[in-house]
């Protein structure tokens, strides 16, 4: 594959041709372009833009595409920027294709329980448009204000609901992607059944921009909820929370929302946090934030309470707090939310996404802890994640100045544990650029070379995001 970077050509005919294309309101230069477009939540930055096109429609993608392929320059698509694995950072001369003029929803069909949307629809949005028509929309993370649909799309995003309703791919039935070349590929199917040979929408979802853009969707809905049974528990060790959790699926019917859980570093830091309240003790090995949402709430409490007590009587719970409001509930879920506000205490810092099989996540984390204070003590380590889905979030800081040597030993010794766990190096943010010399430690030759074979088939001349999950 061809190194876009070394084929660039004159910027001034780049953003001539893409204002013939698109006209001057959807194309902007050099100072033109807010330093914001420079990159995603990971903060890293790489370079500035040649070029920030702003189109308006899928035919403006696609012209914009069309004209960037016959240049060869590379495109960088941009959603909400709240990623965290520099998927949207672009690099010097690219051109910044921003989705975020793409934001109508278009259509809720209630008896097919979907929602059509375009690319730049923030999340948020979804949500309540979903709430307004008696549905409810199972993506949901922090991010929700400022992410939009394409980048969830795009990066396969997970969160704090994967347990019940499965991740972003679980919740799209059709989709609409331009091709580097510009060609639209419309895939826009409202079938839960459709066996049609090979689902082409599911090489868009999760590839993070670099076989092509995401336009328009087609999402699943669920029924709607009212509220939820939310409470915090507190455990003696991960073997308990594996148990609570078999008999919360079970005695719950499948109907648990959410099990988060926090080692009781972040639950300490968590509750030390200005007007933070601790609803439980701070002394317990684990914490879990069990919620189970419904349509009549009232109706489920006694079931909900009876799993509690039986954690309880068994002794895998030491302590449980039950939300009796909903500001209990909110309450509840700010600890487990809470680490934004502690990084900038811990900064700099080191994030992990990791998953690995639920059965051999207290390993994980006993080994991960060995690893930090035998090779690098002194350094601050939390545990948290979204468990009941295998997803174990790890902040690390703050990391001394030495050129990074720290931040790789920090990142071998984890992922070389990861992967003798048979588990991921990116459970849901994706790899972009900060996860991509880790790759191989998920993904066999064999995955990886598939991968650029698809790359190759589908953008031969390498323009679209490249340097992202794969080398260029």
């Amino acid at each position: 594959m061809e190194v876009v970077s070394d084929i660039r050509g004159d910027d001034e005919m780049l953003a001539t041709r893409l204002r013939a294309a698109l006209g001057d309101d959807q194309v902007r230069t050099g100072e033109a372009i807010s330093d914001r477009y420079l990159g995603d939540w990971s903060t890293e930055r790489r370079g500035r833009p040649a070029v920030l096109v702003l189109p308006r429609s899928t035919e403006d993608v696609s012209r914009a595409l069309a004209a960037c392929h016959a240049l060869r320059r590379p495109v960088v698509p941009q959603g909400g920027l709240t990623g965290l694995a520099g998927g949207a950072v672009p690099d010097e001369g690219a051109v910044v294709l921003s989705l975020e003029r793409l934001n109508r929803i278009e259509c809720l069909d209630a008896d097919s329980a979907t929602l059509t949307v375009q690319a730049g629809v923030p999340l948020q949005a979804i949500q309540e448009a979903a709430q307004a028509a008696g549905f409810l929309c199972g993506l949901d993370l922090g991010a929700r204000g400022s992410c939009q649909i394409g980048g969830n799309i795009s990066t396969n995003a997970g969160g704090n609901r994967v347990i019940r309703y499965g991740m972003t791919r679980d919740l799209v039935l059709g989709l609409e992607a331009v091709l580097p070349d510009g060609t639209v590929l419309s895939m826009m199917n409202q079938m839960g059944k459709n066996n049609t040979g090979i689902d082409l929408k599911q090489l868009f979802i999760g590839s993070e921009g670099t076989l092509g853009v995401v336009t328009r969707a087609v999402l699943r809905l669920h029924p709607g909820i009212s509220g939820a049974n939310t409470a915090l528990v507190a455990l003696d060790g991960f073997d308990s929370a594996l148990k609570l959790l078999r008999h919360a699926r079970q005695a719950l019917s499948g109907q648990v929302s959410a099990f988060e859980v926090m080692w009781r570093d972040y639950y300490q830091a968590a509750t030390s946090l200005e007007g933070a309240r601790a609803p439980l003790a701070a002394d317990y090995p684990l914490y879990v934030l069990l919620d189970m949402q419904s349509p009549r709430p009232q109706d489920d409490a006694a079931r909900f309470q009876g799993v509690l007590e039986h954690a309880l009587e068994q002794g895998w719970a030491q302590d449980a707090a039950i939300a009796q409001s909903h500001g209990d509930a909110e309450a509840f879920w700010a600890l487990r939310d809470s680490v934004a506000e502690m990084l900038p205490k811990l900064a700099p810092t080191l994030n992990f996404d990791v998953s690995v099989p639920i059965s051999r996540i207290g390993t994980c984390v006993e080994r991960m802890r060995a690893a930090m204070e035998s090779g690098f003590p002194g350094i601050a380590h939390m545990y948290f994640g979204h468990v009941g889905d295998g997803n174990v979030h790890i902040v690390a800081g703050p990391l001394p100045a030495d050129g990074g040597l720290t931040e790789h030993g920090i990142e071998e010794a984890f992922y070389t544990i990861v992967r003798d766990l048979s588990g991921s190096v990116s459970a849901e943010h994706g790899i972009g650029l900060h996860k991509r010399p880790w790759l191989e430690y998920s993904r066999s030759p064999a995955e990886i070379q598939l991968m650029r074979t698809l790359k190759q088939a589908l953008d031969p001349q390498g323009i679209m995001n490249p340097g992202k999950i794969l080398e260029s």
